[in-house]
């Protein structure tokens, strides 16, 4: 129970300094919610999203799923969207993956993973559709990398072929979408260079 205990006590000290540097920022923070920026990234505990660029609490909305994954069925991640583009009014829309990434590796991997397997089912859909340029990596190093990227601009394409950013595009909302990749070993993001508007034209246009 002991690193349960210190958890409150971290969450004390953080509230503290918090304070320290702006008294009014608690009664602030609980009177509003205005990000501009919707983040979609992985769960891993190495990627948290606020401290990667730099932003406080009440700056970017935020939903996490292994693998940062997209999906037309999930109504966790479809709702987060429609919430940030409808109500909040976002204006980015951050599709973030990370090197490393576990779901990612064990997309290619040759074993069964359980439960798992059924939602990782969608990043083998992105790995057999690019299979082409994958086999050609130096090494499985390279492989998954380059997967991790393929994905993120796949799951960018979902994004803009999802009903609530159509129907916000088509009402002229000024919405912008975003493939970035985050790599673990110096903390540093990688722009994937995917953006797209609905000036952009088809979202297909953009891999």
């Amino acid at each position: 129970m002991k690193r349960i205990e210190e958890l409150f006590d971290n969450n004390r000290l953080w509230a503290k300094r918090m304070t320290q540097i702006n008294r009014r920022f608690f009664k602030d923070l609980a009177h509003q919610q205005s990000p501009k920026y919707l983040w979609i990234g992985c769960a891993d505990s190495r990627v948290p999203a606020n401290e990667i660029v730099g932003l406080l609490p009440g700056e970017i909305f935020v939903h996490r799923n292994v693998a940062n994954l997209v999906i037309h069925t999930d109504i966790n991640c479809l709702s987060v969207l429609q919430y940030a583009v409808e109500i909040l009014r976002v204006e980015h829309v951050i599709v973030c993956g990370h090197y490393g990434c576990g779901g990612i590796q064990a997309a290619v991997e040759d074993q069964r993973h359980e439960l798992i397997d059924n939602w990782l089912r969608h990043v083998r859909d992105v790995h057999q559709r690019h299979h082409n340029q994958l086999r050609k990596t130096k090494d499985k190093t390279s492989l998954l990398r380059l997967l991790c990227e393929l994905n993120v601009k796949e799951q960018v394409l979902n994004v803009a072929n999802t009903t609530t950013v159509q129907d916000a595009w088509r009402g002229g909302q000024k919405l912008y979408l975003h493939g970035w990749v985050y790599d673990i070993h110096d903390g540093l993001l990688k722009d994937l260079r995917v953006t797209i508007d609905k000036d952009k034209g088809p979202a297909k246009k953009a891999l």
